[in-house]
């Protein structure tokens, strides 16, 4: 037999009308296997059904499913049929009196019948066991594993399907998908009674199912903490990329109580990308998500709480204290703040692009998306690092790539190891002095219209992938009317915020602000979201850590 660690949550089912029999048979049952396999009891096709279905939504395992023929409402045959829908490994097992013999074979073809058992089954170790032995055996030999905890059903052109994926590919939830034009998808989707107009469907651990759940709701299911802890903490830190968790990092580990939230994912713009090679220590280069999750982990290690999915709309001063507020009304105060909200992609303008967003046109590397794009021509805009960066990666099983750069060459944004590597790849061109004119697509993105910035001519293309990474916009328009901002909307600290030598307004202490300090005393800024930043995630941790000596500093003198 199998270990029961193999097995702790494969089923046994047996159904049966007749209350003495069916305690009969799950008594047997037990008896023999039920120290390896859990084994569950009903009376009725429906109520067996029913139990499939939240077996199936939990993701256990049914091995063997015996059925008695003569049922009320729904026969054996009638109720395995449709069990086979739900769970089609399962080996099928039809108990008959003698005067059913026929009806028994008979099923063998209707539904694939694995073996008919006569009743009474007396003594077991003659007549049942050794059946039943056969066909664990058999199951167990089979493709019976099971899937990861987390199940997404979705449709391959749907942009929430696809943000989805990207919000748990990027959280670390390890999760399985699949297509609601496949027969497991079809499986899942009737197991949760949902018709598949709503997409997509998640499916938790604990077999909760949730049509098109929003990232707060879907990540308290799937275990990111999302609510904090305390209602005061030393330092609050807003925004998980390099300098958020490089400033979580050195904050809990330096002994401060540390909580950082996060309205997405972290890692930011670094988390996505396939590699960064330039990064200190790292001389084979390291993936944004290994870096991520180690720094994630580095930083829980320390004792720093990391909230997800939480969206920070406000902060205020109230005395000593510096209040953040969400976007549900709730609010935590610190006697001290770090904004590293870094920036994100802007958004191309062209006709088309929007409507076709989260189907074929992607900000970002939408890393999980590349798997489809195998054999396919790909096409990239931006000049940076990051656009370089996603070029190689997708260059590995893509068709073609092709990178679009409004500007005469790759360097004057991009580095110079990164521009030898596309150079050398034969599978990608760079067009440069070319922009696109529109997107279009029924559904999906189907063609791009390109135009050249010199000449003006356009170009009509086909195309299903398209991956845009042009510009960074700062994500700090909730500080407006509290936190100074360059008229880009990077915030201002140090030495920027007195070019004449004299604070800023309302700067009621006796010193100049700390480098990396902002007008409101006790909250700083790191990465990114500040103006004139180096845009390197190296420096985004290098200021992480620097933000936090500063909070030192000012609790010490305040």
């Amino acid at each position: 037999m199998a270990q029961a660690a193999e097995t702790a949550r494969t089923v046994i089912l047996t159904v049966d009308d007749d209350p003495g029999v069916s305690r009969a048979v799950a008594r047997d049952l037990r008896r023999r296997y039920g120290a390896s396999y859990r084994i569950v009891r009903a009376e009725s096709g429906e109520s067996a059904l029913e139990a499939l279905r939240e077996l199936k939504l939990r993701g256990d395992l049914v091995a063997v499913i015996l059925a008695d023929y003569r049922m009320p409402q729904m026969n054996g045959i009638e109720f395995l049929e449709q069990a086979l829908d739900v769970y089609p490994g399962a080996r099928r097992v039809l108990l008959t009196a003698y005067a059913d013999t026929n009806a028994a074979i008979d099923a063998i073809n209707v539904v694939d019948l694995d073996h008919y058992l006569l009743k009474p089954w007396d003594p077991p170790e003659e007549k049942l066991y050794p059946v039943l032995d056969d066909l664990l055996t058999a199951w167990r030999a089979s493709d019976y594993r099971p899937v990861p905890s987390t199940k997404v059903v979705g449709h391959r052109w749907s942009a929430r399907s696809s943000e989805v994926r990207e919000f748990l590919a990027r959280n670390q939830v390890p999760y399985r998908w699949y297509s609601s034009d496949e027969p497991e998808g079809r499986r899942l989707l009737a197991a949760a009674g949902a018709d598949g107009q709503r997409l997509p469907l998640v499916i938790t651990p604990e077999g909760t199912p949730l049509v098109e759940p929003e990232a707060p709701e879907l990540a308290s299911h799937v275990g990111l903490a999302t609510t904090p802890t305390a209602d005061f903490y030393d330092l609050v830190v807003i925004g998980g990329g390099p300098a958020g968790l490089g400033a979580a990092v050195y904050g809990a580990s330096e002994g401060l109580r540390t909580v950082l939230v996060e309205r997405s994912a972290t890692g930011g713009q670094a988390g996505q990308s396939s590699r960064i090679e330039n990064y200190l220590g790292f001389p084979d280069g390291v993936s944004g998500a290994q870096l991520t999750d180690r720094a994630r982990r580095q930083a829980t290690k320390f004792g720093a709480e990391i909230l997800s999915a939480r969206e920070v709309t406000g902060l205020e001063v109230n005395g000593a204290a510096r209040v953040v507020r969400f976007s549900d009304g709730s609010a935590v105060a610190a006697h001290s703040v770090i904004l590293a909200t870094g920036v994100s992609y802007r958004q191309l303008r062209a006709p088309g692009t929007e409507d076709l967003t989260g189907c074929g046109v992607f900000y970002g590397s939408a890393l999980t998306e590349a798997p489809a794009c195998q054999g396919h021509d790909v096409y990239i805009v931006g000049g940076a690092n990051s656009a370089g960066q996603a070029a190689m990666y997708l260059s590995r099983g893509a068709k073609s790539v092709t990178l679009l750069v409004r500007g005469p060459d790759l360097s004057a944004s991009m580095s110079y190891y990164l521009i030898q590597q596309i150079n050398d790849a034969p599978n990608i061109s760079v067009r440069t002095g070319t922009v696109v004119e529109a997107a279009h697509g029924d559904g999906h993105l189907e063609q791009l219209t390109l135009r050249d910035t010199q000449t003006g001519h356009t170009e009509l293309v086909d195309a299903q992938w398209l991956f845009v990474f042009i510009g960074a916009a700062p994500l700090t328009d909730w500080l407006d009317g509290t936190v100074l901002r360059d008229d880009n909307g990077f915030i201002l600290a140090g030495p920027d915020l007195t070019p004449d030598g004299r604070p800023p307004a309302g700067w009621e202490l006796d010193r100049p602000p700390y480098h990396l300090e902002t007008n409101i005393p006790g909250v700083f800024v790191a990465g990114d979201a500040r103006a004139e930043s180096a845009k390197r995630v190296a420096s985004a941790v290098g200021e992480g850590a620097m933000a936090v000596m500063l909070v030192h500093r000012y609790l010490e003198q305040s």
